[in-house]
């Protein structure tokens, strides 16, 4: 698939030599940081030096003072707690940071994580029948809730309070709860409105702390949590996020606790010194994109598979050995995953392919009767990628058509969506991402209508994938020095992507050859200079191949990191793409 390079807008010169001069770096890196609205000394040193102090006042967010007086009520009056939270990442992790925080002051505390095939995503009646049964007179509900207005409705007549701390979008009617946390509110002031689900649980703790005097230091084992929330949740990791993510990365790498560290064995990251069988030691620093890939999809599994309740309890679990049993039974669940996805994704894909109008169609909308409920986000991702446009996959469950919906740049999906939710049942989620369910007898309209939606709506330039490329940078200048400070830059991801660079005028020094299944390995340099050449990976791009063999010279955009191959670190140039000088 072709993709379409999109240069960032130019920066003023006098601004980046000046800036440049300053922090004495290679005017590249100082065009990098005014592009990140950083543009001073001192704005500089605070974003190269995540600061725990520059973390905002949790009570400047709306009804903090509420939640944090019902909470001790609760606790002087010694309520039953219940800890409520989805099944995904962002709530299993804001579970265990909330029940295993207040699990330290108070012994009345349960949790629960809703059924994902029985009880669907979010606040649920049996959830709420579980509360009442049980004696738990106040639920602290996470990472859900700020649409479940009929079912907070049913908790007061059933004498249970709520406490809802969320970060999705409200709707008009915001839930009767005792007190509702989301910065996303229209009258909340909160500086920073992109926190995750587990980051509003975090900032009502660190209120809790705050008026009961316990030290933040007690709240610092538990930004690995947070952290894991962040990537898995794709939110902005700027201003607040930027500063939780670097501790919680912190935490990880030096000192994991036995769920994450277990976890990270099975995914092979983790390995012993070979002089000292004891400590466990990573062979290289884990960032954002091993969080993503490595420990959230294991963390998800089990809520797709099994139950989002294991996760808490490998999450929480102190003992190394148990801990171990818990993560090799939700590392089988996570093959069993990828199995169930790759699958489910060659079926759709041979639907679409066998169905004229629907492969010519500006969205796609599958569905069967017997997908797994639980892979269905990761194949609408999937089929997503090789038809650039909105997706959605359904499956049917007891009679009702649900599952996901993934979006591409610059498309608002929440909002085409919301255009046929006269033919939903449910549906909730994010302008890229969102779940939605519907009636068997509506399936056929709901396709009509989103695809026309979509086609009086999207853009041409939707349609096709974008590169963003931050500058164009001379290879030569790609020393040690220059990557020490890039990969200050880090922690990386939405709002602060790793910078990609596009550089031209490329020959290949003779090595270039297609490795595994689809991959280009190549080593650059320019056709006046062989002494200087960097070693070049492009996954899935064997098809540029042609470029590389005709001789001409050609350009290539590409993010850098470290290689290491046996006890030998490099660096090497990550290939986005690849296209002649002519293009």
């Amino acid at each position: 698939m072709e993709k379409r390079w999109a240069l960032k807008d130019t920066v003023d010169e006098e601004e980046v030599k000046e800036l440049s001069k300053s922090l004495n770096i290679n005017k590249i890196l100082a065009k990098l940081l005014i592009q990140r609205g950083i543009d001073s000394y001192d704005s500089a040193y605070k974003f190269f030096r995540p600061s725990l102090d520059d973390l905002y006042n949790p009570f400047l967010m709306l009804n903090m003072d509420k939640a944090v007086d019902r909470l001790l009520k609760a606790i002087n009056s010694k309520e039953n707690i219940l800890i409520y939270g989805d099944y995904d990442v962002d709530g299993t992790t804001s579970v265990t940071l909330v029940y295993s925080f207040l699990k330290e002051f108070y012994p009345n505390i349960d949790y629960y994580i809703p059924d994902r095939y029985k009880e669907g995503y979010g606040i649920s009646y049996a959830g709420i029948d579980y509360a009442f049964e049980n004696k738990q007179t106040l639920v602290i509900a996470l990472d859900c809730g700020i649409k479940a207005v009929d079912k907070v409705d049913y908790a007061n007549t059933k004498g249970v309070d709520f406490i809802i701390c969320d970060h999705h979008l409200p709707g008009d009617i915001i839930p009767d709860a005792v007190a509702v946390l989301d910065p996303k509110q229209h009258e909340c002031e909160y500086p920073f409105k992109e926190l995750s689900g587990c980051g509003v649980g975090f900032k009502f703790m660190q209120a809790f702390a705050q008026k009961n005097n316990i030290p933040f230091d007690r709240l610092m084992p538990y930004l690995d949590l947070l952290a894991i929330s962040i990537a898995a949740d794709i939110v902005k990791i700027t201003d607040e996020n930027r500063i939780l993510a670097y501790y919680g990365l912190k935490t990880i790498n030096e000192n994991p606790r036995p769920g994450i560290e277990c976890i990270l064995e099975y995914s092979n990251i983790k390995r012993r010194k070979d002089n000292d069988p004891s400590p466990l030691v990573f062979e290289k620093q884990l960032g954002i994109s091993d969080l993503v890939f490595t420990i959230a999809p294991r963390i998800n599994a089990a809520g797709r598979m099994d139950s989002g309740s294991k996760s808490v309890e490998l999450l929480n679990c102190s003992q190394f050995d148990k801990a171990k049993e818990m993560a090799s039974n939700i590392d089988g669940h996570n093959t069993e995953r990828r199995t169930l996805d790759t699958d489910t994704t060659e079926e759709a894909l041979k639907m679409i392919e066998a169905d004229p109008i629907l492969k010519n169609s500006m969205s796609t909308v599958v569905y069967s009767d017997n997908w797994h409920k639980g892979i269905l986000g990761i194949v609408a991702s999937r089929i997503s990628e090789v038809y650039y446009r909105p997706t959605i996959v359904l499956t049917l469950v007891d009679g009702i058509y649900t599952g996901s919906a993934r979006s591409v740049k610059g498309f608002d999906l929440y909002e085409a969506i919301d255009h046929c939710n006269h033919l939903l049942e449910s549906f909730g989620g994010h302008k890229y991402a969102a779940g939605l369910s519907l009636k068997k007898e509506n399936i056929e309209a709901f396709v009509h209508c989103f695809e026309n939606f979509v086609k009086e709506n999207i853009t041409s330039g939707s349609l096709m994938p974008e590169i963003s490329i931050d500058s164009y940078l001379n290879i030569e200048d790609i020393t040690d020095k220059f990557y020490t400070i890039l990969k200050q830059f880090a922690p990386f991801g939405p709002g602060n992507l790793s910078p990609v660079f596009a550089s031209d005028g490329l020959m290949d020094t003779g090595y270039a050859r297609i490795v595994g299944s689809n991959h280009l390995k190549l080593q650059v340099c320019y056709p006046e200079n062989r002494n200087i050449s960097f070693n070049a990976i492009a996954f899935g791009l064997a098809e540029k191949f042609s470029i590389i063999k005709s001789k001409l010279p050609f350009e290539i955009c590409y993010s850098i990191n470290e290689n290491v191959w046996r006890e030998h670190t490099s660096l090497q140039l990550m290939v986005k793409d690849i296209r002649t000088n002519q293009h």
